[in-house]
């Protein structure tokens, strides 16, 4: 029972890393080019949805890897 635990706690924290990391890399984008005048706050949670979204895909691809290279030995 424990294991699942960690394993829930691991996910999480592995999506908030990935989370994090496309936040801090899309700064590096020239978002402000795009946004209308008197629309900063739509922009910003728009910008938060988008980190959130790219974060959550890449975690959840980097969590199935593991999880089917996990698997691989049970192939033989």
């Amino acid at each position: 029972m424990a294991e699942f635990g960690q394993q829930a706690l691991l996910s999480m924290l592995i999506h908030l890393t990935f989370i994090a990391l496309t936040f801090w890399s899309m700064q590096a984008l020239r978002f402000d080019k795009a946004i209308r005048p008197n629309r900063v706050f739509q922009a910003r949670v728009l910008f938060i949805l988008v980190s959130i979204a790219i974060g959550s895909t890449v975690a959840n691809f980097f969590l199935s890897y593991t999880t089917w290279s996990q698997q691989l030995p049970y192939l033989w």
